[in-house]
């Protein structure tokens, strides 16, 4: 038999009660990690069966016994080995507890702001330090066009708790849409109190957003209230998403005004309304047509999504429909492309990093003529997209292996 002080369990019980632990749960495990303890110090295999041996802990002395078929079997000098289980088995639920803590309090804070500090790079995504605990952010949740360093500090949005292969984690991110509105909220007492709403929200990451704005209290201009005296207030928020281009229109009601405003710069068209298709056809005049669609078609497709219709916009004299839905994706975004780099591709209708692969060479003066650095800096990311895509396969494999074995566990 073995003897471990009664302080022990009194320091177990402090503990468990400081936690919110069980010390029944601790106590169980403290048996079970025991008995792992004693196969290898029998000598035997992880496969092999312990057949007969039980742990049987004392919870007023402490005292820890060990028998095999009723009899004492408690090897010598096994008390030590006892006493550093119980130490790691306690830490490790002490752990678990305060990452369970944790996960609980932001599960209250899911939707919020929050500014973190890079710790570290997992693989393709990136461990952000967000006060209390500590978050993921996956590479589909970043920025494309960001770098990132380690101790900088960035605002992310909570977006989710996910289980992953590490067990539950907190999801953060920088791309996603709400990430606008939270900071329009931060910098904009109208918005964060209310009187002035943020209705709808189009947004291409590191590229450009659009936000439609309305008042809910009489004599608040909700546009001049999200642009601040001399842009001052929309201007922290381009900053905080590192030059961002960010339109700020007003909502109507009046569907056709709200169209009109939605495809600003451009001005001077007409606008006919299909609701039992949810379709909008625009004719702008033929000055007005590249300005309505945008390089590369941003303009009109971030106008569909803040408007929810699919939107059709031709000239007064040519015959072809620019057709856009604001639900299109293009491939070339994960590269994090400059945005005159990025258009222009899309102007040659180049959506796929493969097609941008093969056609990059013969792109060279097009591309140094915008930027001289950019047509090396494209090559970079290339690479980089097809490393992160095998680490992210890498990943998924992992987490698919992690699952089959929790599943196998289970059975």
């Amino acid at each position: 038999m073995t003897q471990v002080k009664s302080e022990f369990m009194l320091a177990l019980n402090q503990i468990c009660s400081e936690r919110g632990i069980d010390p029944k749960m601790v106590i169980e495990a403290i048996k079970t990690a025991i008995l792992a303890a004693l196969k290898r110090d029998l000598g035997l295999a992880e496969e092999e069966a312990l057949v007969g041996y039980e742990v049987s802990i004392n919870e007023e002395s402490g005292a820890i016994t060990v028998t095999k078929d009723g009899k004492d079997a408690t090897p010598a000098g096994f008390g030590r080995i006892a006493a550093q289980v119980a130490k790691q088995v306690i830490m490790q639920r002490v752990r678990e507890a305060e990452k369970d803590a944790i996960i609980a309090d932001y599960e209250g804070k899911m939707g919020s702001l929050v500014t973190g500090m890079i710790l570290r790079f997992d693989g393709p995504n990136v461990v952000i330090d967000i006060g209390r605990g500590q978050a993921m952010m996956p590479q589909a949740e970043a920025i494309p066009n960001e770098f990132y360093r380690l101790n900088q500090r960035v605002a992310v949005y909570i977006k989710e708790i996910r289980d992953t292969y590490k067990g539950k984690t907190i999801i953060v991110s920088r791309s996603a849409p709400e990430l606008v509105k939270e900071l329009f909220a931060r910098e904009v007492p109208e918005v964060g109190a209310g009187s002035v709403e943020i209705v709808a929200i189009a947004r291409e990451a590191g590229h450009r957003t659009k936000i439609s704005v309305k008042s809910t209290e009489d004599g608040i201009d909700p546009v001049g209230s999200c642009v601040g005296q001399k842009g001052v207030r929309v201007q922290a928020v381009i900053n905080e998403l590192n030059g961002e281009k960010i339109d700020i229109v007003e909502y109507s009601s009046n569907l056709v005004e709200y169209v009109k405003a939605a495809l600003a710069p451009a001005e001077g068209f007409e606008v006919n309304i299909d609701e039992s298709k949810r379709k909008v056809t625009v004719t702008v005049p033929d000055d007005q047509l590249s300005l309505a669609i945008g390089r590369g078609g941003q303009n009109a497709r971030l106008a569909a999504k803040l408007l929810g219709y699919k939107v059709d916009i031709k000239g007064t004299t040519a015959s072809d429909v620019h057709s856009v839905t604001g639900d299109e994706e293009f491939e070339i975004d994960k590269l994090g492309l400059g945005s005159k780099v990025r258009n222009t591709l899309l102007d040659l209708k180049i959506t796929t990093v493969k097609e941008l692969e093969a056609k990059l060479d013969s792109l060279k003066a097009t591309i140094d003529e915008l930027d001289p650095r950019a047509f090396v800096e494209t090559g970079k990311a290339i690479a980089r997209f097809y490393k992160k895509a095998d680490m992210a396969k890498e990943e998924a494999e992992k987490a698919a292996r992690f699952a089959a074995e929790r599943e196998a566990d289970n059975k």
